[in-house]
């Protein structure tokens, strides 16, 4: 994936060094990105396997390419930045998060030997909660790489909690690096795990900081790395302002964008941008090219795209250096936690009730005093076999460190959210070779993919009801009764229980349906650790899960669409296009 040059002639100065005088000549500079890698340090799984085994993407892979670049443009001439979500998504980054608590952290080490010059701090990173972040934040300053998060505003004294910015000096010149969390924190995560700050929009102060550091600092370029998506440029979307920025923001020469998961680089006259996608499948690579004469910069040219990286291309001598932490994660890993007489495959969540998500909901109505239990799934497609489990199954079983909450929902309300989570699940259809849910062709070609984030695709557990696919939203969803039999009241408060995601406003579904999520708090009963320790818990008391015990209909209550004739088969189809046949 690659974008054409662009360079111009200035006609007048386009950026003047007053703190330093750059010599008249040519000038090379390159940028690499990574960003999203959730925890893909190594590069294989950890069950049935060895270091160099079922080879995965990660920054193992990665670095070769660095080193690579490296080798080519010459290594002070190369800017390496992590874009954020680094601390999560893996067993690594979970066992140096929260087991190992008093080895140095390993992604720190990890950055020290990479040879980063700065890490964003993204959403994920925000939900490991104060004691991993400011861990990370101290291990990284011990090797001159800064944290940033330059709108993650103190309360207490109105500055950044961390880093805005860090200056280096590459390629004979003067880089500010600027960086940005993503200001949308607080419809996702509880409060506790980002105490003591608040979240300012990028793009609504990006413009003041870039022109206080190039007054005191005099840069002779400009990178702003923000952990939020690209998005439309249209000023719409508060988690989305990378396309703001590069529209409106001047003085900026490099935009690096992530979250979205989504790769993209586009190239301008004054500026370039890259978002790399995440899990380590791409390297973003730009260069820039400037031409001064009498001291000032009259010309630059930019390019973008995207290196793809093959995962088998490890460095060897990185994996031999920290073979060590890979085997204790292993060890880790591969603990027997319980066993399950049933095999859970997450696909079959798209479809109706299924094993994966009544255990979700067992468990969390298991919890005092949930009466009623949303969920969503989580791993998009996983599966878990019959038998033992080791702990590495919990991570396909719950994959986020969300905590559960408890809180009042009226039936009315918990109606009308069913209504707007199947509305991003299915379609209306009238006659069968319709599509059933919500699916389209990705990228123009013949992948399918869910139009909407199949994590917002919840269900409720503790009544009975059918969802209607020939039914148009406000109309799909039809509650019979509780699941023991008795009348559902839609005036009556309901103990509902929930992830502090949702609780937050995550996927918005319930402030889509007038419950104000800034001021949850009035509505939480309960709080509760994160799932998949309430998971574990439940196997150290009762090491076995029991297809009866997880399905049982007087707990869980039932759902299924229908017309069954119409929708299932329509279902059936349309699974197939996205996941292949079974």
């Amino acid at each position: 994936m690659k974008f054409r040059s662009f360079s111009f002639l200035a006609a007048s100065i386009l950026l003047l060094s007053c703190g330093h005088r750059l010599k008249d000549g040519e000038y090379s500079l390159t940028i690499l990105s990574t960003n999203d890698v959730h925890g893909t340090w190594f590069d294989s799984s950890y069950v049935n396997a060895g270091l160099g085994k079922r080879v995965k993407n990660s920054l193992m892979a990665i670095n070769t390419y660095v080193d690579s670049v490296r080798l080519s443009d010459g290594k002070d001439n190369v800017v390496l930045i992590e874009v954020g979500d680094c601390l999560q998504g893996d067993n690594a980054a979970y066992y140096y998060n929260y087991i190992d608590t008093l080895s140095p952290h390993l992604f720190p080490r990890l950055i020290h030997y990479m040879g980063y010059d700065a890490v964003v701090w993204g959403n994920h990173d925000v939900e490991t909660g104060h004691s991993v972040y400011d861990r990370v934040n101290r291990e990284l300053a011990a090797y001159s790489v800064p944290f940033l998060a330059g709108n993650a505003i103190r309360d207490d004294n109105g500055k950044p909690y961390f880093p805005l910015y860090r200056i280096l000096r590459k390629a004979g010149l003067k880089i500010a690096i600027l960086g940005y969390g993503n200001a949308n924190i607080k419809a996702w995560l509880a409060p506790d795990v980002w105490s003591g700050m608040h979240f300012d929009s990028i793009a609504g102060r990006v413009q003041m900081d870039v022109d206080a550091v190039q007054a005191k600092e005099h840069p002779d370029v400009v990178i702003v790395a923000m952990h939020s998506a690209t998005g439309k440029g249209d000023g719409s979307n508060l988690e989305a302002e990378g396309l703001d920025v590069m529209n409106k923001v001047q003085g900026v020469d490099w935009i690096l964008t992530s979250h979205d998961h989504r790769p993209y680089v586009e190239s301008r006259e004054r500026c370039a941008l890259i978002n790399s996608g995440s899990h380590s499948r791409f390297l973003g690579h730009g260069k820039m090219h400037l031409k001064v004469e009498g001291g000032k910069i009259v010309e630059k040219s930019f390019e973008t795209d995207l290196i793809p990286v093959k995962a088998n291309r490890v460095d060897a001598e990185m994996r031999e250096a920290f073979r060590k932490e890979y085997e204790t994660v292993k060890a880790f890993t591969l603990q027997e936690v319980g066993y399950m007489d049933m095999r859970l495959h997450t696909r079959e969540s798209y479809a109706g009730m299924s094993d994966y998500i009544n255990l979700i909901h067992t468990i969390c109505l298991d919890c005092e005093p949930a009466e009623l239990s949303i969920a969503a799934p989580l791993t998009f497609n996983g599966t878990v076999s019959e038998g033992t489990l080791v702990f590495n199954d919990l991570f396909t079983i719950y994959p986020f460190e969300n905590q559960l909450y408890v809180i009042n929902m009226t039936g009315d309300e918990v109606r009308q959210y069913l209504e707007a989570s199947y509305d991003r699940w299915i379609n209306t259809v009238s006659r069968p070779g319709e599509r059933v849910l919500k699916i389209a062709p990705r990228n123009n070609s013949r992948n399918w993919s869910f139009v909407e984030p199949t994590y917002n695709f919840d269900s409720v557990a503790g009544i009975n009801y059918t969802v209607d696919v020939t039914k148009s939203r406000g109309e799909r969803v039809h509650i019979t009764s509780l699941a023991d039999g008795s009348d559902f009241d839609g005036e009556r408060t309901y103990k509902v229980a929930l992830t502090s995601y949702r609780a937050s406003g995550g996927g918005r579904l319930l402030d889509e349906i007038g419950i104000d999520t800034d001021n949850i708090d009035e509505r939480v009963v309960a709080r509760y650790p994160e799932i998949r320790n309430l998971i574990y818990n439940r196997l150290k008391d009762d090491p076995t899960f029991e297809v009866e015990e997880i399905s049982n209909p007087e707990i869980l209550g039932t759902w299924k669409f229908v017309p069954e004739n119409l929708a299932g088969k329509g279902i059936e189809a349309d699974l197939e296009l996205v996941f292949g046949k079974e």
